[in-house]
């Protein structure tokens, strides 16, 4: 079939997205048209998706030359591949109508509310652009694009300490990926003599600086181990941001490059090794640090933390295939987590912490119910969106050839998902009710409800689409093991079980710990490396600056000086007639020396 009206209406989606960003409607209309181009825009996607599933269509691309040398042609290029296109656009866009109309609601009592949502457009547009590049140079666009206005969207609440704070650790982390990503770029450069995907990926050249600097990008971006403090502190944005960062653009940045540019990975062992490794203690330690928080949308942020580790390590096993299945089911499910989550704090007068909350499955039914099927289809609960990708990435697992610690690791990380997932069910929707008794809910408006619901359908139903959509370049085992086949439900199941044992403990006196929750990590990270620093800087300013070199410059020389004139004045006794004949001899004696007669 012709490949053209597909690359049209992705053109057109984009095309529609911008057309509010640049129209001076008031505040009612620009908020109508902001929500009206994103729904849009979401159903002309539909199309080139229905082709692509029909017709197989083969990669389309689209390229402009921005710059041409001796040596290299620097192009920018719309690129519609089968396998990734269909599966992020047309979810991206419909995650993010959802969050437009949540956000409505949400920040209705908020000043320039409207303004908020064409920064969301604008960051839905960066990613748009970075998941349609076929060059290195539009990816970097669509990537420092996501990255400032993640930057702008956390900074939301500008007035808020702890928001700027959280808005620096983002951009600072995020600079440490651009470096990556710069690095990887110039090595292109100087290597290959191309920016374009397609002819790199064909190359399949093997150079240590390039894999590190994709590696390195990808752990910035994505909030990989050691990386990834800015992410829990994201949460000091609104719901909305949070809910669109953490589910559909920002985060999954890094995660997206290394799927693009995996036949560069996959010529390297160690590089998939050092990816199953890191993606493998990012899981298990974020799944760790949600068991301790009792911040609801800290919860969610570090189950995020963990998923994104679980996608690095199936990059790390050589499925790039299956981490992008999860990327669109993790989409969903982790929306409709952050929006139900919105909902409920909005509701308790924006308290966060999960100990003040209980019995709000009376209070709230609808929120309730969509946050516990988004729960489950975190667990991986069979036939919920979340079971597709994590039973066959569990699956893979078990069947590729890894170390030890990386399956361990994340079979772990699947049983503390679990655990987490109904601890925060339990403390929120079923036990005893411990927030204020004068609050009053509210579920009638539609912009609250509806989002909820079609995320919540998605959430049902996506998983069985994308399976049926999913072409796998590499055929999985048809036949395991019973024991291996039930291994993630096995996980799940004692998850449940343990937290629910360690539920029915008598409670003991809560002692100071800061392994977990954070507080060890940051203070090492973030104050004490800063104060070592400080401390020496300090003892080099006032030690070595002030007690040295002042002191040499200073009251030193002049002691130096002052001696020097003082031997000098001493040994003169103030005989003028003594001088007087040693100089008139002196003279007496050179003009004899060298007179000249003729």
């Amino acid at each position: 079939m012709p490949i053209y009206p597909q690359l049209t209406m992705t053109l057109t989606a984009i095309f529609i997205l911008l057309i509010p960003l640049f129209q001076n409607y008031n505040k009612a209309t620009t908020s109508l048209s902001m929500k009206s181009a994103v729904k849009l825009a979401f159903l002309i996607s539909i199309i080139p998706l229905a082709l692509s599933l029909k017709y197989t269509t083969p990669t389309i691309s689209m390229n402009l030359t921005i710059l041409s040398t001796n040596t290299m042609d620097i192009t920018s290029t719309i690129t519609m591949t089968t396998q990734i296109y269909p599966r992020f656009f047309p979810f991206a866009l419909f995650v993010t109508w959802s969050i437009m109309k949540i956000s409505t609601w949400y920040m209705q009592q908020n000043f320039n509310h409207n303004h908020i949502k064409e920064m969301l457009t604008t960051s839905l547009i960066a990613m748009l652009i970075l998941v349609s590049a076929g060059s290195m140079i539009q990816l970097f666009i669509g990537w420092e694009g996501v990255g400032i206005m993640s930057f702008l969207l956390i900074n939301w609440w500008f007035s808020r300490m702890n928001a700027n704070s959280a808005a620096m650790q983002a951009i600072i982390y995020n600079r440490i990926g651009d470096v990556g990503l710069l690095l990887t770029l110039s090595i292109m450069a100087t290597t290959q003599s191309s920016w374009n995907m397609e002819q790199i990926t064909a190359m399949q050249t093997k150079n240590s600086l390039l894999i590190t600097g994709l590696i390195m990008a990808a752990m910035g971006k994505s909030a990989q181990f050691f990386m990834h403090m800015w992410l829990p502190a994201a949460m000091e944005g609104p719901t909305p941001v949070s809910a669109l960062l953490h589910s559909s653009t920002m985060v999954v940045a890094g995660i997206y490059l290394l799927i693009q540019l995996h036949p560069i990975l996959e010529s390297s062992s160690t590089a998939l090794s050092m990816c199953s490794c890191i993606g493998a203690t990012t899981s298990l330690y974020a799944a760790a640090c949600a068991l301790a928080q009792n911040d609801i949308k800290k919860i969610i942020a570090f189950s995020t933390t963990s998923q994104l580790g679980l996608m690095m390590v199936t990059i790390g096993i050589n499925l790039p295939q299956l981490a992008l299945l999860h990327i669109s089911t993790h989409a969903m499910f982790k929306a409709l987590l952050f929006i139900s989550s919105g909902s409920i704090i909005h509701n308790t007068q924006n308290d966060q912490d999960i100990r003040k909350m209980g019995s709000l499955k009376t209070l709230l039914p609808v929120t309730t119910t969509c946050m516990t099927i988004g729960s489950l289809a975190l667990m991986g609960t069979p036939f919920l969106s979340g079971f597709y990708s994590k039973d066959a990435i569990i699956e893979a697992l078990l069947n590729s050839h890894l170390n030890a610690w990386t399956l361990l690791s994340t079979m772990i990380a699947t049983t503390m998902t679990s655990a987490y997932s109904l601890r925060m069910m339990f403390y929120t929707l079923i036990d005893f009710p411990r927030q204020n008794p004068t609050l009053t809910t509210n579920e009638t408006p539609k912009n609250q409800t509806n989002p909820m619901l079609r995320l919540t359908l998605a959430t049902i139903f996506l998983g069985t689409f994308l399976l049926a959509a999913t072409t796998m370049t590499k055929t999985l085992p048809t036949t395991l093991p019973a024991t291996a086949k039930l291994t993630p439900l096995i996980a799940m199941m004692t998850g449940i079980y343990l937290a629910w044992e360690l539920k029915n403990m008598p409670n003991k006196p809560n002692k100071p710990q800061s392994t977990l929750n954070q507080s060890m990590y940051y203070h090492i990270l973030h104050r004490s490396a800063p104060k070592t620093a400080l401390t020496m800087s300090q003892l080099i300013a006032t030690q070595l600056t002030d007690l040295f070199w002042l002191e040499k410059i200073g009251p030193k020389t002049l002691e130096m000086t002052t001696t020097h004139i003082s031997k000098i004045s001493s040994q003169q006794k103030g005989l003028m007639k003594n001088y007087m004949t040693t100089t008139l001899v002196t003279i007496i004696l050179a003009l004899v020396l060298t007179h000249n007669p003729l």
